[in-house]
């Protein structure tokens, strides 16, 4: 056994090196010039990448026919904690509910004896899947804040008065207390010491009987709004004898009004833009409409309006002003990509159009000595969380804009998978070094970014895992299954553990359980994989599906309801899939083997047959391979089988994976941490 091992190593080595000669001779080759003037790596492609391609069932744009129904929201449906849209981890997915149909008819993936077949026929789904009518799992969850247009066109002469909505002091500390415990350290939109004497100058016109400015009104309210937001129901039940609906309807209603008064739509002051950031805040978490997209879209276009793209430093602002400037443009830039990945096409900002710097990692108090610091502290301060958000949030632009190139072979796979391995050790040097878990706070940084982290394979190779000819490498699928299964995992942490209950309301803006999609799309096919027990403790979880009931059959159970709610929102929103998805997925028609079509067009919910082909079209399938011993991807294949992918499309080459360099492969993901065996 110890000979063969060592001779497997010899060989691994041998090829290694040559590849290292290869890459070596091949290196005057790499850089070329992209015709809109950039450098794109163009090394030479291994073979185990060439034809592989995303799949064509996501793209980026969406449309819609005119007769669609707009007095529908446009959040998607209900799933347990999880909401789905025709929009799912920023792709538009129009055949989806095809997708599910093709997965559950798989009969490789049907373990259920000729009599439950049957019998589940004529089952209907249970009560803990199906909770809510076909009426009501559209609506809006208990979360969703809708924003108000009549504030952008108000006159600025709105008839209702300060009054009718500001709250005793006593009532107001305590919330703004709340603002300071569960929003400020997540989302720091202003310097704490200048707000508080902001807010001691509104206390003090209001108790003299003046009116306070407009602008100081919007901030107060905004930052009381997101004080009520992060508070739990039953606590404000307690201390205010009200629901919490009547609280954020009230602070709502006074930060629009405030803000209208302001003038927001043509301020040129920092604050009161500020206090549309702040407002916005509470509102785009996740459930997120077109309506969210079109105010961050506007609240853009201010800040650019007023410089906010350009560094404080360029106009010779002061420590607290630029500090101030650069925490609003980043909370914008978080919201443009958080209501990009909800609503699309694309984020709005590139990175090459502002050069605003990060706010320095320093406590605030510092900013107002003497000689305020001018270089960030190697220390956890009140701005490391924000940063550690930050930073993550410019590394998914950099995904967005690098997933094109990826997909017309101008950047390779191992070279995105290694940015993002490079991302891990900076923050991990920079800001993780810094964690004393033992402090909530610092524990839930911890948490923030391994989310982001992690989330990041996902959006890299979520669209090869379903790909419609090609099967996906061993070793990239295990990566897919790890990052899902530890996003999920550190998002209930979030949700449910007491020591982090203060932040759990914004845990839906931090990652939104879509892995859990993938994941039970890719256990229910392969019920043997090591991470089993695992992937289901998190789906129990975020279905709200009990334990005992046997996961094949609770696995069906939760695809069904989700093929079914996603064909009657894609039908009533009147969804359009593109001409060229038709056109790519109408070539691969799977064929059985008497030349017959084995995929029938779902029946979806209470539609008619009729209704669902009009809405959805040609029946799309779910990509399933050979079952066999997993194979070293790098090993010689000359004496592989060149089985067909079943019931997929006949092809008479092997699976052809994806673009990988190995050598460098095995420097970001080493062999004994990343095992190429999928299955217990």
């Amino acid at each position: 056994m110890k000979l063969t091992e060592i001779k497997e190593k010899m060989g691994s080595l041998e090829r290694v090196l040559e590849q290292d000669v290869a890459r070596m001779g091949d290196r005057q080759k790499v850089w070329k010039a992209d015709p809109e003037g950039e450098q794109i790596d163009f090394a030479p492609e291994p073979e185990d990448e060439i034809n592989l391609e995303p799949t064509p069932l996501a793209v980026s744009d969406a449309a819609y026919d005119d007769e669609a129904d707009d007095d529908l929201a446009d959040l998607g449906f209900a799933m347990g904690r999880m909401r789905l849209s025709d929009r799912i981890g920023g792709f538009f997915r129009p055949k989806m509910a095809e997708e599910m149909t093709a997965s559950l008819n798989d009969e490789s993936s049907d373990r259920r004896s000729s009599p439950q077949k049957s019998l589940s026929s004529e089952q209907p789904i249970p009560h803990f899947v199906s909770k809510s009518s076909y009426n009501q799992f559209l609506a809006p969850g208990p979360t969703y804040i809708a924003p108000s247009s009549s504030f952008f066109f108000s006159s600025g002469q709105n008839s209702a008065s300060l009054i009718d909505f500001l709250p005793s002091k006593p009532i107001a500390g305590r919330l703004l207390n709340q603002y300071w415990l569960a929003v400020h350290p997540l989302c720091r939109t202003v310097h704490r010491p200048s707000f508080q004497r902001r807010y001691k100058a509104f206390w003090a016109d209001v108790e003299t009987g003046v009116e306070p400015p407009g602008s100081l009104q919007a901030i107060v309210f905004a930052a009381l709004f997101s004080g009520v937001v992060s508070m739990p129901d039953n606590a404000i039940l307690m201390e205010f004898g009200t629901t919490k609906k009547d609280l954020v309807d009230n602070f709502q209603m006074g930060t629009e009004t405030a803000l209208g008064r302001a003038n927001v739509i043509r301020t040129t002051k920092v604050e009161t833009l500020q206090a549309l950031v702040m407002y916005m805040i509470p509102l785009c978490r996740g459930e997120i409409s077109r309506s969210h997209s079109a105010l961050v879209g506007t609240a853009l276009r201010i800040a650019e309006c007023m410089g906010l793209h350009r560094d404080g430093t360029e106009y010779g602002f002061g420590p607290i002003e630029t500090l101030v400037r650069r925490l609003i443009w980043y909370q914008i830039c978080f919201l443009d990509i958080r209501t990009c990945e909800a609503q699309g096409p694309r984020p709005h900002i590139r990175a090459d159009e502002f050069d605003t710097q990060f706010p320095l990692n320093v406590d605030d108090e510092e900013l107002e000595s003497l000689n305020p610091p001018t270089v960030s502290a190697s220390r956890w301060t009140d701005m490391t969380l924000s940063l550690i958000r930050m930073e993550g949030n410019e590394m998914f632009r950099l995904i967005w804009v690098d997933r094109p190139l990826l997909e017309k072979k101008k950047i390779s796979l191992t070279a995105m998978l290694g940015k993002i391995e490079n991302f891990r050790k900076t923050m991990q040097d920079r800001y993780l070094c810094l964690i004393d878990d033992n402090i909530p706070v610092q524990h839930l940084g911890r948490q923030v970014c391994e989310i982001m982290y992690l989330r990041m394979h996902i959006m890299i190779l979520h669209r090869y895992h379903n790909s419609v000819a090609f099967q996906i490498p061993d070793r990239l699928r295990q990566i897919i299954i790890n990052s899902g299964v530890e996003i999920m995992e550190r998002g209930i942490q979030i949700e449910t553990a007491p020591s982090l209950s203060p932040w759990a309301w914004y845990s839906s803006a931090i990652q939104q359980y879509h892995t859990a999609l993938l994941l039970l799309i890719e256990i229910f096919a392969n019920p043997k994989r090591k991470e089993a027990d695992r992937i289901w403790r998190s789906l129990d979880y975020v279905f709200d599906i009990p334990r005992h009931i046997p996961k094949d059959q609770k696995g069906r159970w939760v695809m069904t309801e989700i093929r079914d709610k996603m064909g009657i929102y894609i039908a009533s929103r009147k969804v359009m899939a593109p001409s060229s998805m038709l056109e790519r997925i109408g070539s691969h028609s799977p064929r059985a083997n008497n030349g017959t079509s084995t995929w029938p067009t779902p029946s979806v919910g209470k539609l008619s047959q009729n209704n669902v082909e009009t809405a959805h079209g040609y029946a799309v399938p779910a990509p399933q391979y050979p079952q066999g011993p997993v194979v070293d991807l790098r090993q010689d294949q000359s004496n592989m089988s060149s089985a067909e992918p079943r019931a997929v499309m006949p092809m008479p080459a092997p699976p052809v994976q994806p673009d990988i360099d190995w050598h460098e492969w095995d420097k970001l993901f080493p062999p004994d941490v990343h095992i190429n065996y999928l299955n217990s």
